[in-house]
Formats: C-alpha cells, sequence, structure tokens
C-alpha cells in the first residue's frame, strides 16, 4: 500500500487554480523529487497535503486513509511532517528546544521524553552544541534544525520544501547523504522540492513536475530531464 496518495487534488484562489487535478503516490523509503517554475504550485500543493490549505476538489489519502479535510495538527499526529521554504525558528528558544516542539506537540512527550528525542535526532543530523541560541547557527546548522524538529514528529512521510537553498557545494553533499540516509534508515517517503537539477538527478529515485498547478511529467530524472515540455517549460531548453 502506497504511503499517501492524492487524486483529482486542485486548488483554486479566486478563479486562479495553483494546483490543477494531481493525481500522484508515494511509497515507503522513495525520495521523490517535485520541481516546476516559480509559480508551478509545488508549495501549493504540498500545503494541500500537509493540510495547512484544504483542496477545492479531490481527496488526499494516508496509509489507505481519506484525509482530505483533516487539519494540519492531526495530519502531523498521523506521521506526515514538513519543512518550510522560509525558515522561521523560535528564536527565543534554544537548539535544543526547537526540535523538542515536534516531540511535544506532535507526540504528547514528556518535556523529559521529548529532550531525549531531540538529542538523539541532533546526534543522528550531527548538529551539536544544542544550549546555544539560534542566532548563533549557520544557514547549514539551521536547516538541520528544521529537519530534526520534523523528524521529532516520527513521520512516515517528510517533505523538505527547498532544504538546500543557500547551500554551498560541500553543504550540499552533506545534505544530500543526510536526507539519503534518513529516507533508508527510517523507513521514509520523502518529497524534495528543489530547483537544483543536480540535486535532483542524485538524489532522488523518481520526479513528478508541475507547470501551471498541473503534472506535465513523471518518472526518474533521466527520463523527465529529455521530456520536451519539461525542457520548455523548466529546463530553459536544455536537458
Amino acid at each position: 500500500m502506497s504511503k499517501l496518495v492524492t487524486s483529482g487534488l486542485t486548488k483554486a484562489f479566486s478563479g486562479l487554480v495553483a494546483v490543477n487535478n494531481v493525481s500522484f503516490a508515494m511509497e515507503e523509503g522513495e525520495i521523490l523529487g517535485i520541481i516546476g517554475p516559480n509559480g508551478a504550485g509545488k508549495t501549493t500543493f504540498i500545503h494541500l497535503v500537509s493540510g495547512i490549505l484544504m483542496p477545492t476538489s479531490g481527496t488526499v489519502a494516508f496509509k489507505g486513509k481519506d484525509i482530505t479535510y483533516a487539519p494540519a495538527h492531526m495530519r502531523s499526529r498521523m506521521g506526515i511532517a514538513r519543512t518550510y521554504q522560509l525558515i522561521h525558528p523560535l528564536e527565543n528558544l534554544k537548539v535544543i528546544e526547537n526540535v523538542m516542539v515536534g516531540a511535544v506537540f506532535s507526540k504528547d512527550k514528556s518535556l523529559r521524553e521529548a529532550r531525549r528525542t531531540a538529542e538523539e535526532i541532533c546526534a543522528e543530523l550531527e548538529l551539536d552544541r544544542l544550549e546555544r541560541d539560534t542566532t548563533q547557527l549557520s544557514i547549514f546548522e539551521i536547516k538541520k534544525m528544521e529537519i530534526a524538529r520534523a523528524l521529532a514528529n516520527e513521520p512516515e512521510v517528510l517533505f523538505l520544501d527547498e532544504v538546500m537553498a543557500g547551500l554551498n557545494s560541500d553543504e550540499t553533499k552533506g545534505m544530500i547523504a543526510t536526507v539519503q540516509r534518513i529516507a533508508t534508515e527510517r523507513k521514509l517517503a520523502v518529497g524534495v522540492v528543489e530547483h537544483v537539477m543536480g540535486v535532483i538527478r542524485e538524489l532522488t529515485q523518481r520526479v513528478i513536475v508541475l507547470e501551471a498547478g498541473e503534472l506535465i511529467a513523471e518518472g526518474p530524472y533521466e527520463t523527465v530531464s529529455k521530456n520536451p515540455r519539461v525542457i520548455e517549460a523548466y529546463l530553459g531548453g536544455a536537458a
């Protein structure tokens, strides 16, 4: 059974269709690339599957259960987590406390249990000096902290929205290895929104391409990148 399935998922804002009839499925252990030009509907799509937005039509199912109109906090408790394109760490909390938030609010863990969970996840992601204020972190460390907070939800499906943005080449390589490792070890289904095609090529097993809210191509990167419609819409005329 697929972990997450959408069928005919559509979202319109006052006549503007941001996501149009998108159907897809995610499998355990799969790293799925979600690509498309700016304004293609990628983030809106993640908002729909994570419960930030409700669809105009269509359905979302998680492990065979219809969750189309379940609110975001319920989906988080079920096992759907995500990071955000715009990072907003809780600046009045320390690093460890930022990560603990996921365990406390999603899994109702005690503070002691949440701290233990947060420490284990931060060690897994090689994030140290956990008593620091978030203003002392590099962009790379903030990105890892955001992933750690999402993992504290103990998800089965994880969406990463441009988690590589702003990283240098070495940091990007490190993040790719981290995502691959957590997907395998935790048996996660991971959806990755990313604009750097080298990252998508190296990281993902399968890619879906959105244009103007529609799914225009799906398959392995090497196949999708040669699709004429994808080249025209996104890759600027070169595969």
